[in-house]
């Protein structure tokens, strides 16, 4: 099977942005030599839906120097780059993916990366799972489990898994230590104001952003916008996380509140509707939105739409809307992830952390051989503290080790 890409001419590029991140990924190039060694994925084939740029092409040839049979696919049309899958498809990988491509043809890439029958898959946002689960069930025969890193794609599988209608064993990135304590907080508090203030050249001082859910997410999205000198203001559902914004100093009001307020929103749920257009009717002239979760389902793009007298690029990734109420309101990035569609996702070094999990368990599906049954799995403890502490040895710092006597008093 032949990749499906833009243009192989864009290898070189994608070759340097690759090459860039594996300089900085210290952890995962640990891994790259153990598996490079061990040959965990020896005869298998591995399908990963992951967003095609620099960081997550290292993780795949990775897997691949690990003896797999890798086929990767985009799991956002924005956030795919074109040179790196170039580069990618040139160094053994095969690959099915282009920026901005259709609706049609995004599932018809993710289609192809399954036909394959994998024995082990790396999803992000739970695409594969669902094509596996209810279009062709016949494509997981092979299949021994897999990883999911993001929130969405977690709710589906608990979802699934709640139901008793989960076919194969999938472990839970997303919740692992070294993966929302990092990736969630800083990767996405400084990818997500990278993408916003490239895109917009606008200042963040003095304005009022709106951060729509405090998870460990929004918590992060929130930080660095109080950290530029915004003022913030945080939505929520959760009283446990309302009362926690409220004492990490933000103000907290529901969505129909702060609609009135903001110059600039960001959604960071997993939800759904959760911008809507009665909230974009009460919005200020010229306030704009953006989406920070996986899923273009958070601000209610189809309703504004529907919604505008008119619409039309301003810059690229910016779309401005004009309201019946004459208001203008600016959307960037389609409503898709701002810091991929309009960035470089998160920062390399904390990606590092995030995807030697997704290898390391990647790898521990393969070593558990059955023993693993369908549900959905922490991840195991010695794979969170193991990537931790190649961390800190790749950072040169040291940390205390319990005596003897101090781990029986611990475990009495």
């Amino acid at each position: 099977m032949h990749s499906i890409i833009r243009d192989s001419s864009l290898a070189q590029d994608g070759a340097q942005k690759i090459e860039w991140a594996r300089r900085h990924m210290a952890v995962l190039n640990s891994i790259a030599e153990q598996f490079k060694r061990d040959q965990p994925f020896k005869g298998l084939k591995v399908a990963l839906s992951i967003h095609l740029e620099a960081k997550t092409a290292y993780l795949a040839q990775v897997i691949h120097l690990g003896g797999a049979e890798v086929f990767a696919t985009g799991s956002n049309p924005l956030s795919t780059q074109d040179d790196v899958c170039a580069a990618l498809a040139d160094s053994g990988v095969t690959v099915f993916a282009s920026h901005a491509c259709s609706p049609e043809e995004y599932h018809d890439y993710l289609c192809r990366a399954l036909s394959v029958k994998p024995d082990v898959m790396i999803d992000d946002g739970g695409d594969m799972v669902h094509i596996l689960h209810e279009e062709h069930p016949e494509w997981a025969e092979n299949i021994r489990g897999g990883c999911e890193e993001t929130t969405t794609g977690v709710i589906r599988l608990r979802s699934r898994a709640k139901a008793g209608t989960l076919h194969f064993p999938m472990f839970n990135i997303n919740d692992a230590d070294c993966k929302h304590l990092f990736d969630n907080r800083y990767g996405t508090g400084q990818s997500v104001w990278d993408g916003i203030m490239r895109t917009t050249n606008l200042t963040v001082a003095g304005s009022t952003v709106v951060v729509a859910g405090y998870g460990w997410c929004g918590k992060g999205v929130s930080m660095r916008a109080k950290g530029l000198g915004a003022k913030v203001i945080v939505t929520e559902v959760n009283p446990v996380r309302a009362i926690e914004a409220v004492m990490d100093g933000f103000r907290v009001m529901p969505m129909d509140e702060a609609a009135a307020l903001g110059d600039l929103f960001v959604t960071v749920t997993g939800c759904k509707s959760v911008v809507t257009t009665k909230h974009m009717l009460s919005m200020k002239e010229g306030a704009m939105m953006c989406n920070a979760g996986h899923f273009d389902v958070e601000v209610d793009v189809a309703g504004l739409r529907a919604l505008a007298k008119s619409c039309s690029p301003i810059r690229k990734n910016i779309e401005g809307f004009e309201l019946p109420n004459g208001r203008t309101v600016y959307l960037l990035a389609e409503g898709r992830l701002v810091n991929l569609a309009a960035g470089d996702g998160h920062p390399v070094e904390i990606m590092d952390m995030s995807f030697s999990l997704q290898a390391l368990c990647a790898a521990r599906i393969v070593q558990s051989g059955k023993a693993l049954k369908p549900d959905l799995y922490s991840v195991p403890q010695d794979i969170d503290h193991d990537v931790a502490l190649r961390k800190l040895n790749a950072l040169q710092i040291h940390m205390d080790a319990l005596t003897l006597e101090q781990d029986a008093y611990l475990n009495a």
